[in-house]
């Protein structure tokens, strides 16, 4: 892909080192990148153009939009990703008619005024870096809820093995040191002088062996207070009051430090290391950092993001309360807790994840429309009697056939559509009416009946198999009622023909369970195997996943996503668009006495809207 950043630059904060990290990332993929901000100078090899993004007045912002659209339209870029309100302000109005998508990473709380609910310059898709921004964004901002995506900010850990006797998980020194590190201007200066006023006197006289170090930019912008008091400190306790500024060696400073007092990017880098960690942020005091507490203290960003408006006032005597407890025995980060950290965090995953916004928002953009998903399972040379009306006979399935031809839909498969989506396939050819034709567990009559009438007509779908071969009858049915008939599962030679044919196989797991019902290691594991099996036998790639009875929670996307499943393919429940999640994408039911009313319907623009409209689902 060809991407392009917009950013403000006029100092190194957390939302330039994200940037450009996902650049670097992106461009040791093989993409193509540039970076434009208020400075050339950032510490990437993608090509860099200097443009005062951070400059709001009215012309400037003019020229600004006017430099990206030039630069858009000279590279041909894929996709624009914003990084400021202020970059995302001209590049929403550099793209207007064009056919290229903005995506926009909020990294704070946004101001609330009458704009900014009525202009939405955040474009196709937003990506919110923790849950409470998230809530912010729907509750406060009112954005569709749909186009948000929760991915955090990524950490380039080190390699190092992380085991329980690793002594760089944490270093005792024989003398202590407290390390504020962060800005010193806006509402982080605020807290800093705080605890320069409040916490750190007590704590220097309490512990003789206590040094203080602070590290950070814009010291000069240090609220009054907070300078007097800091000047008291250096007269009281001389060298053990270190002011280290800005400083490129953050990680040499977290390797000497004891307790790391920071939120946002410093806590996750602190923990990381192995540095135990007071979440002190602009919105919040969040406590230390543990096992038990990191989901909601990673949930505010580590104390720098509230959900809704707040009076942000923080308790320094529990702050102060929570040192003293914890500096006359010092207590490393467990290993599970560096581990929960380093996985949340990955650059790696988070760029991996970050692309994939890339592509939802490209094919957002160029089929804005619902794309139909129809679900089958068994096609029989005669009706059934069962109670599961999950069959359409051969007959009646050549005329479905025969009505999607006639209406000109034209079936793709998922992983057709992921190769338009990452620009294997050009847009240009992207089908206007595109439907996607999917069938259930593999039943032998799909070999029979199905695939001979496909091949006539020139289609190819998406055949979800079980992860184990041994499985050759719908036992699931039979376990739950007896009395249900017997239905014949494809051998393995019989696969073979549907990947030799051209169709997609996706994963089913491996034995037909209703995944939530069972603990969530056991269901990662259907998941995880179902995917293995099924590309090392089968020898093609999954890159979808669907969920047996449409039974589907939270816990169990994120388990599929874990798995390297590209999307995740419900049933009657999802998204109004398939890019909305793909994870949960919305699956319509086929039965035996579809009519061409019904066939028109259920392929039809509106039709996901009406669902919701008439179920509530």
């Amino acid at each position: 892909m060809r991407i392009l950043h917009v950013l403000s630059a006029e100092f190194f904060a957390g939302s330039v080192a994200y940037a450009v990290q996902l650049a670097e990332a992106h461009r040791q993929q093989g993409h193509t990148v540039w970076l434009l901000s208020d400075s050339d100078q950032l510490p990437t090899q993608a090509t860099q153009v200097r443009v005062p993004i951070s400059n709001r007045r009215f012309g400037q912002r003019l020229r600004n939009s006017q430099r990206i659209r030039q630069l858009v339209q000279l590279e041909n870029i894929d996709v624009v990703h914003a990084h400021s309100r202020a970059a995302s302000w001209v590049s929403y109005l550099a793209l207007r008619g064009l056919k290229v998508p903005l995506v926009s990473t909020v990294h704070g709380r946004q101001h609330l005024h009458t704009s900014t609910s009525l202009f939405d310059i955040y474009g196709d898709k937003v990506i919110a870096i923790c849950e409470n921004l998230r809530a912010h964004l729907v509750a406060e901002v009112k954005m569709d809820a749909a186009k948000i995506v929760t991915i955090p900010n990524g950490v380039a850990f080190g390699n190092e093995e992380l085991t329980s006797n690793n002594s760089s998980v944490f270093i005792p020194h024989s003398s202590v040191r407290i390390s504020f590190i962060g800005r010193f201007n806006g509402g982080k200066g605020e807290r800093a002088a705080a605890l320069l006023q409040h916490v750190f006197p007590a704590l220097l006289r309490e512990f003789p062996l206590l040094s203080l170090a602070l590290i950070g930019g814009e010291l000069e912008h240090l609220p009054a207070a907070g300078k007097a008091a800091l000047a008291q400190l250096q007269a009281d306790f001389g060298d053990r009051i270190e002011v280290v500024g800005f400083t490129d060696d953050v990680a040499g400073w977290l390797a000497r430090t004891t307790l790391v007092i920071g939120a946002g990017r410093v806590a996750i880098e602190a923990l990381g290391a192995g540095r135990p960690v007071l979440a002190l942020g602009e919105a919040s005091y969040a406590g230390l950092v543990t096992e038990e507490t990191f989901a909601s203290a990673a949930a505010s960003n580590f104390g720098d993001i509230s959900a809704v408006v707040s009076a942000n006032e923080v308790d320094y005597n529990a702050l102060l309360a929570d040192a003293r407890a914890f500096l006359p025995a010092p207590q490393p980060v467990t290993v599970a807790l560096r581990q929960q950290v380093r996985a949340h965090y990955d650059a790696a995953t988070v760029a991996a994840r970050v692309l994939a916004v890339y592509q939802a928002a490209r094919m957002h953009k160029a089929s804005p429309g619902f794309i139909p998903v129809l679900m089958y399972h068994k096609i029989p040379d005669a009706p059934l009697a069962t109670k599961h009306q999950i069959y359409v006979t051969k007959d009646n399935f050549e005329k479905h056939l025969a009505y999607f031809k006639k209406q000109k839909l034209t079936p793709i498969t998922f992983a057709d559509y992921l190769k338009y989506a990452n620009g294997e396939l050009s847009l240009a050819d992207f089908p206007a009416r595109p439907i996607i034709l999917t069938f259930d567990d593999g039943y032998t009559d799909n070999y029979t009946n199905l695939l001979p009438l496909m091949q006539q007509y020139g289609y190819r779908g998406v055949l979800y198999l079980l992860g184990d071969f041994d499985v050759r009858y719908n036992q699931w049915d039979l376990a739950v009622d007896p009395t249900e008939p017997r239905s014949d599962i494809m051998d393995l030679a019989q696969k073979r023909r549907f990947v030799a044919a051209g169709w997609e196989i996706g994963a089913h797991t491996m034995s037909h369970p209703k995944l939530t019902t069972l603990p969530l290691a056991a269901a990662a594991t259907e998941i995880q195997r179902s995917k293995t099996e099924l590309e090392a036998v089968l020898k093609t790639e999954i890159v979808s996943f669907a969920y047996p009875y449409g039974d589907i929670n939270e816990a169990v996307k994120n388990a599929v996503r874990d798995a390297g499943f590209a999307l995740g393919i419900a049933t009657d429940t999802g998204g109004l668009h398939l890019e909305d999640d793909r994870m949960q994408v919305f699956r319509i039911n086929m039965f035996p006495n579809e009519t061409t009313s019904s066939l028109f319907k259920k392929t039809s623009p509106w039709y996901r809207k009406y669902y919701r409209w008439k179920r509530g689902k």
